[in-house]
């Protein structure tokens, strides 16, 4: 499988998979990875060193901060993975990475990739954005 990379690297990590957009302006505490949206079905699931598969986000224009200060802090997850490109998430993880060296790989696939990606259980995506099981 391939992925469209819109902000780099590589990475690996159990998946988490949401059943709705997620919002990380608001809905997302930076400061433990908890999803704290009170409407959110996976309320108090923590994103921290996931692969997070969803759809796609719930904007905000603030979300490049939240993402960039979870990526600084070490609670953000390992790579999002969206079948609807987030070009705020990837200016946050792209911010992150030139002023703390921290790293988010932020992806984007076609619905039916994402609908494969949601059955695993961990993810490893290579810098070229070929994503495979791994465990």
């Amino acid at each position: 499988m391939k992925a469209r990379i819109l902000s780099g690297g590589a990475a690996e990590g159990p998946v988490l998979s949401l059943d709705e957009p997620l919002s990380f302006w608001g809905a997302f505490e930076p400061r433990t990875g908890i999803i704290i949206d009170s409407h959110h079905p996976q309320r108090g699931a923590c994103v921290t060193g996931t692969v997070l598969v969803m759809r796609e986000t719930r904007g905000s224009g603030s979300a490049p901060g939240a993402i960039a200060e979870s990526i600084r802090l070490g609670t953000a997850p390992v790579a999002i993975i969206l079948a609807e490109p987030d070009i705020n998430l990837a200016v946050g993880a792209e911010v992150a990475a030139t002023l703390y060296g921290g790293q988010c790989v932020v992806a984007e696939v076609t619905l039916e990739v994402l609908a494969l990606l949601r059955r695993e259980k961990r993810l490893a995506i290579a810098a070229d954005g070929a994503i495979t099981p791994s465990g």
